[in-house]
């Protein structure tokens, strides 16, 4: 079982900027996606982006197109996001997550394991 663990939340002006990391550890990661989500108090988990193991190929939400950046270290199995221009909506609790499945790359449900989520917080 794929272990995933998120790092870099915290507080942040408007306007500022945050680097998310997810480290996994577990099985190969020859074939797989790696995600971000982010869920704000009573909205529904939102697709950030995602990265491609294999190729690095890229994806991205609506929300975070232009602003934030997936990357990966295939050395260190850490994914990051670098969040830029940051502003209060995108204050939630973000989490990484694996994909091991075709499904969907935007849905939630194709994400196999998930880590514990870090918290950001954006102040006006």
């Amino acid at each position: 079982q794929v272990q995933l663990v998120e790092s870099g939340g915290g507080l942040v002006q408007a306007g500022g900027s945050l680097r998310l990391a997810c480290t996994a550890s577990g099985p190969t990661f020859g074939s797989v996606t790696m995600g971000w989500f982010r869920q704000a108090p009573g909205k529904e988990r939102e697709f950030v982006a995602a990265i491609a193991w294999s190729n690095g190929n890229t994806f991205y939400g609506d929300s975070s197109r232009g602003r934030f950046t997936i990357s990966r270290d295939n050395a260190k199995n850490t994914v990051y996001l670098q969040m830029n221009s940051l502003k209060p909506e995108d204050t939630a609790v973000y989490y990484c997550a694996i994909r091991t499945s075709s499904a969907r790359i935007t849905l939630s449900e194709a994400y196999d394991s998930w880590g514990q989520g870090t918290r950001v917080t954006v102040s006006s």
